[in-house]
């Protein structure tokens, strides 16, 4: 029997197959991955070394250490990821009998939002498969206590729990649900994930990972007693929060059909990545949790806004194993305005530094060095956006202000600094199947960062904003970005083009080459600030309900006639059907539409 935290994931790696299409990657790709990995590594090296300005003055001094503790910031948190990526973790779910299948508590939140958004969360859990429905257990959790939330739960079959004296947010609501509840797994689902038809038993049999193996054929059979590790227990299940309406990114920029989600990238190959060391963050829905790794660290934690990450961090520093999966299994709404999607990247950056502040796991006893960095890099990733603004502050104070704060020359940028650059943006394409390039994640880094910094410094620094509003996804309107927002964007980018003007002014008149990076990093910003200023402009949204691009056959009965098509998009109030031939259906005129492959009785 093989003991200890460090040697479970190998010993267990032997018995699995990979599934995830992080765990599928070439030789070719491994190799570049390490080929980055080791530039990165060599430029920032060469960048301490002997690139720091310390005889242009105080100011080119202190922007120069700025500078690169951004980039070490950057660095670091790339040879992470890069590491994780080329080195995945293989994991397949078990196969187990229908008996094995146990009680399940399904838990969705709600605080204020609208009925009919609950209404399709709830309303899809009795659709769910699972070998014994009598073993799923539904419960609204609703902290405002509202009649109507109740009626709801009583129309769909579910349970209701309501809180008597609400505290605690939704960490409140979820532990008050805890002590009502007994089933050994537990489900949380956000108001506005609503789950598919496999959400559960794509997950409950990865929690019997410890107690079977395959065989010499192949076949997933039951460990004998004395195999079984004590310590190896799953902890919890993470999939990803998958969307069916385009993020604002997507759709503010126009770009529904040409980029990913934005948040994509992070859960199906980051966070799928840190299945290896055991660091897997823990992200509030679409996840199952035992009720004992729960009850070991006292549920979810109280002293924080984002209760799940600290709490994810708990039951992996108490001994259990966590993994996450790149199988969507639940689909929900993304913010609907910009202000939303600040609110909740806000929360979501504070939490993170509130996690540090009450626990911090990069000083906890007993946790591997490379779970360690994981955890590092949950932290630096918010402070990115800080970084961020130095990246595009920088050449423009060189430009405008003749402030040097890289000492070098054009042959030693173009020997350590373009080399990394070059394999950094060919592997963060090819290593995220993707999901993300380095152009994009500057970009949205860009759009972000005027808003995210001052508060995330403040928390990191102990300061603790009592601002704190949960994150409205209800349908709105005609929605469009307050274009005061946009405001240090278009400041920034005035001051790129103007630095572009010099630049180019300089390179001409005193053929001055070394300013031929200087110029290039200004366009690269100006090209991401551009972006911003549209994105912040906004895009009027006059639809109420979010559209789903299908096609599926249908027909439609009007005025004795029957007309074949197929739809073209659908949506909770309509859709659109396209002909194989010219139809004429009046606007007054009454219609049915149904599928066209419903069997119908004659006459």
């Amino acid at each position: 029997m093989i003991n200890g935290a460090k040697r479970r994931p190998e010993f267990y790696m032997s018995q699995r197959k990979a599934v995830n299409a992080a765990a599928q990657i070439s030789l070719g790709n491994k190799l570049l991955g390490y080929m980055t990995v080791t530039s990165i590594v060599v430029y920032l090296a060469w960048r301490a070394g002997f690139t720091l300005p310390w005889s242009y003055g105080p100011l080119a001094i202190c922007m120069g250490l700025l500078l690169y503790l951004c980039e070490l910031i950057s660095g670091i948190e790339e040879v992470a990821n890069y590491m994780g990526q080329i080195r995945p973790l293989p994991l397949e779910k078990p196969q187990m009998p229908d008996s094995w299948y146990p009680d399940v508590d399904i838990l969705i939140a709600t605080h204020d939002e609208d009925v009919n958004l609950l209404y399709n969360t709830v309303n899809a859990c009795r659709y769910l498969n699972y070998p014994d429905k009598s073993k799923i257990h539904v419960y609204l959790c609703d902290d405002g206590n509202r009649p109507e939330m109740r009626e709801l739960a009583e129309r769909l079959g579910a349970n209701y729990i309501d809180m008597p004296e609400p505290k605690h947010a939704k960490a409140g609501n979820m532990n008050n649900a805890l002590a009502q509840t007994h089933s050994p797994l537990v489900a949380f689902l956000d108001s506005d994930m609503v789950p598919r038809r496999e959400f559960l038993t794509e997950m409950v049999p990865f929690f019997f990972l410890p107690k079977v193996k395959k065989n010499a054929h192949g076949q997933w059979v039951e460990r004998a007693k004395e195999e079984i590790d004590p310590e190896y227990k799953i902890g919890f299940i993470q999939t990803p929060q998958n969307f069916y309406n385009p993020d604002l990114f997507q759709y503010n920029l126009y770009a529904e059909d040409r980029i990913p989600n934005e948040q994509i990238f992070f859960f199906r190959e980051i966070n799928v990545a840190r299945n290896r060391n055991n660091s897997a963050l823990l992200c509030g829905s679409n996840m199952m949790v035992a009720r004992k790794a729960l009850e070991e660290v006292g549920y979810f934690a109280t002293n924080n806004i984002t209760e799940d990450h600290e709490t994810g961090i708990r039951i992996q520093t108490a001994g259990w194993t966590t993994y996450a999966l790149d199988i969507c299994l639940a689909n929900g709404l993304n913010p609907p305005a910009v202000s939303n999607l600040i609110i909740q990247r806000e929360r979501w950056g504070r939490g993170c530094m509130q996690t540090f502040h009450n626990i911090n796991p990069l000083t906890l006893p007993g946790i591997p060095f490379s779970r360690r960095i994981n955890y590092l890099c949950t932290l630096l990733y918010w402070l990115t956006f800080f970084c961020r603004f130095i990246f595009i502050i920088s050449p423009i104070l060189v430009a405008l202000f003749g402030v040097y704060i890289v000492e070098c020359s054009l042959g030693e940028l173009m020997t350590f600094w373009l080399p990394q650059f070059i394999l950094h943006n060919i592997a963060m394409s090819r290593l995220s199947s993707k999901t993300r390039t380095a152009h994009w994640n500057n970009t949205v880094d860009t759009i972000m960062f005027p808003f995210l910094v001052v508060p995330i410094l403040l928390d990191m620094v102990g300061v603790r904003l009592k601002r704190f509003k949960v994150t409205d996804k209800s349908h709105q309107r005609n929605t469009s970005a307050n274009r005061i927002l946009a405001l240090p964007h278009i400041i920034l980018f005035v001051m790129s083009v103007v630095g572009i003007f010099l630049c180019l002014l300089d390179i001409i008149q005193h053929r001055a080459l070394y300013n031929v990076i200087i110029l290039f990093w200004l366009v690269i910003n100006a090209k991401s600030l551009i972006l911003a200023i549209f994105f912040m402009l906004g895009r009027t949204n006059d639809r109420y309900f979010y559209r789903f691009y299908v096609k599926l056959p249908v027909e439609i009965d009007a005025g004795g006639y029957t007309f074949k098509g197929v739809t073209a998009d659908i949506s909770e109030g309509g859709l659109s059907a396209i002909f194989d031939y010219p139809a004429h259906l009046s606007p007054d005129q009454p219609f049915t539409v149904r599928p066209a492959d419903r069997v119908h009785p004659a006459g």
